[in-house]
């Protein structure tokens, strides 16, 4: 399977779909709500996220007659495909609806190609606001704008980057604890936060806004974003060499039976470099 030429199909498929979102962005469009977790903002969709994903298919679908690949996308029901095919793509047609609908930067487009065993093999990452491409290949590097991506972590704090406000949080003393030692460990002056984006760009924030995290605690509540929210940045954490794991630092189940949702053992997206170029 030519790995190169099937990232390029899935570029132009996420680049497609940033365009019907810049088409959209300054319009007032009208919110639905689908079956969903426990949140709001995974249970917001709009026409927007719809015509992202019948562009993307147009593009990715072809490919999945002739390499005999599966698919699992947000809008689209589970058929199944992904447990039975080598490989399968995962596509979120546009992850952060709820930034899209208030206006606020912070949506984009991801797409990535996974393995039956749960391995991104590629990731696909389009922010329409700032217009910049991210991918990354399996054993090829990772990219911005389609030039090698090489980290530059400049900060003397510790920047946490969340969907959600940290004092609006459950378990808020929780995940300050855990902020607070790593400024400590790391010798950090203070925490920032930035907040309010969705989580495939609060962890392309985290790669920009180093030393970094974004974390969500395991919990019983359905929830804690799906296997499309984290896949495409697992694939260009895996190849930029830094953490995108569970909340235990395990490999993360993105080939998971019964649903699609993360709540059971949470997420850890971490750069925490200091004065590094990698």
């Amino acid at each position: 399977m030519d790995l190169q030429h099937l990232a390029n199909i899935a570029i132009e498929a996420a680049l497609s779909a940033g365009k019907i979102i810049q088409k959209y962005k300054d319009d007032n469009i009208a919110v639905e709500q689908k079956e969903g977790g426990s949140t709001y903002a995974s249970q917001v969709v709009t026409k927007v996220d719809r015509e992202c994903e019948s562009i993307i298919l147009s593009h990715l679908i072809p490919t999945c007659k002739r390499f005999d690949i599966g698919l699992l996308s947000e809008e689209t029901n589970d058929d199944g495909s992904r447990f039975k095919k080598p490989f399968f793509w995962c596509i979120d047609p546009m992850d952060g609806t709820l930034a899209f609908i208030n206006k606020h930067p912070g949506f984009s487009v991801a797409i990535a190609l996974i393995s039956r065993d749960g391995m991104p093999v590629i990731g696909v990452v389009f922010d329409p606001s700032t217009e910049t491409l991210y991918h990354a290949i399996k054993g090829y590097g990772a990219y911005k704008n389609r030039r090698r991506w090489k980290i530059k972590n400049s900060n003397k704090h510790l920047t946490y980057i969340t969907d959600k406000k940290l004092s609006d949080t459950p378990n808020f003393t929780k995940i300050q604890n855990i902020l607070n030692t790593y400024k400590s460990n790391l010798a950090l002056k203070n925490i920032k936060e930035i907040s309010g984006t969705g989580a495939v760009m609060c962890a392309i924030l985290v790669i920009e806004n180093g030393p970094a995290c974004f974390l969500k605690l395991p919990k019983k509540e359905i929830g804690g974003g799906s296997i499309w929210d984290f896949a495409a940045t697992a694939c260009i954490y895996n190849e930029l060499g830094i953490a995108a794991t569970n909340f235990k630092g395990e490999i993360l189940d993105l080939n998971k039976e019964g649903n699609t949702f993360m709540n059971h053992e949470g997420v850890f997206f971490a750069n925490l470099m200091l004065n590094s170029k990698k």
